[in-house]
């Protein structure tokens, strides 16, 4: 369903809104503003990446996973797609994704899910499971023999009288 509405549904509102959009100010201008949005969304989202590789890089250095700055630079390039995709609608979708306070808000949401999500499978809760399992019954470890291991070499059997 999900590609079914990307793919034309969305093309066929897109044409649309600019047909609209066209009728009130004529082509020309409509053209003019489809280019318009792209080109500040663009040195936005130049001027956004470059910040967020910036804070990457420190947090890296700091011996810290750049968790959120990589979720930024996936939204970063989803909005730099939709901007230069014609349309008004996905032009407005790509700006949302390059305003920092916005697209913070919802990669700080977006990550507060993922961590719960991966807290709730790795303590044993979870779909299927009515209760936590205890540390031997773990389902991501098997068994676990404690024992001492000793290379056999064969070749001294020999020496040796049955």
């Amino acid at each position: 369903m999900p590609l079914l509405f990307l793919f034309i549904v969305m093309p066929i509102v897109e044409m649309w809104v600019l047909i609209e959009v066209g009728a009130v100010i004529g082509a020309l201008p409509t053209i003019g503003l489809v280019l318009l949005t792209a080109m500040i969304g663009l040195a936005l989202l130049r001027r956004q990446g470059i910040s967020t590789l910036t804070r990457a890089n420190r947090r890296m250095e700091a011996g810290e996973l750049p968790a959120q700055e990589m979720v930024e630079g996936i939204f970063l390039a989803v909005g730099g797609a939709l901007l230069l995709t014609p349309g008004f609608i996905t032009d407005a979708i790509g700006m949302s994704c390059l305003i920092p306070g916005l697209r913070q808000l919802v990669i700080g949401r977006l990550l507060k899910g993922l961590v719960f999500r991966a807290t709730v499978i790795n303590s044993g809760y979870g779909p299927g499971r009515g209760q936590r399992q205890g540390p031997h019954q773990s389902h991501n470890q098997g068994d676990i023999i404690d024992g001492e291991f000793r290379r056999h070499d064969p070749s001294s059997d020999r020496d040796r009288l049955p």
